[in-house]
């Protein structure tokens, strides 16, 4: 039995994340969660958006699943997200984007894997208002973050036998900052002498339009943080949008797995939020469990999961953001009738 921490979250993250915990408990996967708190409401109970006693449970147990958490939008308090990222050194994000059976949409034969180098780039929040009206952000990066990033990002591609990995830059303008990602990619691509993954590289804003032009084209991406922001939002609209794509953000001691949608609160509490993006983490979870600790009950249940929730997708038993009418818990009972 594996301690995992469980973190609601804002919105509708209670409400898709007591969806999860019932499918957990009726494939009788071997985790047993500990409920701790981050978002507004830890602000209001606690007084603080992450209370420490959430990052020690995490830092505890190596493994979170975590609803999402409400950011305020250019005011009031620091995303919680950002905050998790760099107080546990979870440098990687990874998304997996893939089409999902009975979920149509313009685009078929989607596969892709978005990786999101986690704690650098523009997302340090370095800014500084140098006059009145006149805000200067700085975009820092350092060649150990990204050497680790892409040491990272191939081995994970050798492992799932990936064929390409892209790189997509803005070295032609950055220079300095993204000439150092793509030079740190290189050079682990060349000391990780791969001969069944290709590599390349692709200035980002041409990589935007040929990913709408033919997404399948494209394996695994590898980006800085901003543009590994944008990119994953991108793409998880070729599959249907972000309530059917899962995430992870993987450190070396550490993995937090998230619905990467937001927290929804107008339709919060209405039992109507779609819950399959935390229950598809919750799989990229269990998987982590089975690659990090070697049980392989964590590997055989993510899969009895992944073929029910796929099944009640193929049989239009979906909630309304699909075309379908079931509610939260609906939804997550037609997944244990086919388990």
């Amino acid at each position: 039995m594996h301690d995992v921490v469980l973190i609601p979250g804002d919105g509708i993250g209670p409400e898709v994340a007591m969806a999860v915990v019932r499918v957990f408990e009726a494939a009788e996967a071997p985790v047993r969660f500990h409920e701790r708190h981050a978002g507004e409401g830890a602000l209001e109970a606690y007084g603080d958006v992450l209370p420490p006693a959430t990052l020690e449970a995490i830092r505890e147990h190596g493994v979170a699943l975590k609803g999402p958490c409400t950011t305020p939008v250019g005011r009031g308090f620091s995303s919680v997200n950002v905050r998790l990222r760099k107080s546990l050194d979870l440098y990687v994000a990874v998304r997996p984007i893939r089409n999902l059976p009975g979920v149509k949409t313009r685009y078929e034969g989607v596969d892709i894997v978005v990786l999101r180098e986690n704690t650098e780039g523009l997302y340090s929040g370095i800014e500084n208002e140098v006059t009145e009206g006149v805000v200067t952000s700085l975009k820092v990066a350092t060649e150990k973050a990204c050497r680790r990033f892409a040491r990272w990002g191939f081995k994970y591609a050798q492992e799932r036998g990936r064929k390409r990995v892209t790189a997509m830059h803005k070295a032609n303008i950055m220079k300095l900052t993204d000439g150092m990602f793509l030079r740190c990619a290189r050079a682990e691509y060349e000391a990780a002498a791969l001969t069944s993954v290709t590599y390349d590289e692709m200035i980002i804003d041409a990589g935007c339009m040929k990913l709408v032009q033919d997404p399948t084209r494209f394996d695994v991406l590898l980006l800085e943080n901003l543009y590994g922001d944008v990119i994953s939002d991108l793409c998880a609209g070729f599959v249907g949008g972000l309530g059917v794509v899962p995430g992870a953000n993987i450190g070396d001691d550490c993995a937090v797995f998230e619905a990467v949608h937001g927290s929804a609160p107008d339709i919060a509490g209405k039992g109507v939020a779609n819950p399959l993006a935390l229950l598809m983490s919750g799989v990229m979870m269990l998987n982590h469990l089975a690659d990090t600790r070697g049980d392989a009950a964590c590997r055989s249940t993510a899969e009895r999961i992944k073929h029910a929730y796929d099944a009640a997708l193929t049989d239009g038993r979906t909630t309304r953001d699909l075309g379908g009418s079931l509610s939260t818990m609906e939804f997550a009972e037609a997944v244990v009738e086919r388990l």
